[in-house]
């Protein structure tokens, strides 16, 4: 695990969605898609609200590696599957995104079964 840059986590934590895009076996990456993602104890994090049938989750299974772009900074990334702090996240999930539906989905055990934590390659 590396860490973030504290001006960097705090940008992408300031950005309400995050663009994440894994990287295909090839190198090249596959299309943007939009997530919400949380910062808990130094960490980002960010769930699949289909769960594994999510079209971006699947892509970041094959290869482990991708990119995000969130509060002006775009960094390569890993995604490293992390169950330990599913409460927390949950906690930060509400306290960024509220209480409304989208927030009980990506809470949803089919969310929380996706919990990634990304770090800066």
């Amino acid at each position: 695990m590396t860490d973030w840059n504290p001006a960097d986590l705090a940008a992408i934590d300031g950005d309400g969605e995050l663009r994440v895009a894994a990287h295909r076996p090839d190198g090249s990456l596959r299309t943007p898609r939009i997530v919400w993602h949380v910062v808990v104890d130094g960490a980002l994090y960010l769930r699949s609200v289909r769960g594994s049938e999510g079209a971006w989750y699947r892509g970041v299974q094959r290869t482990g590696t991708g990119v995000i772009d969130a509060g002006g900074v775009r960094t390569e990334v890993t995604f490293t599957r992390d169950d330990a702090h599913d409460d927390a996240v949950d906690r930060a999930y509400h306290a960024k995104y509220g209480d409304g539906s989208a927030v009980r989905s990506i809470t949803s055990p089919t969310a929380t079964s996706t919990t990634l934590r990304v770090d800066p390659r």
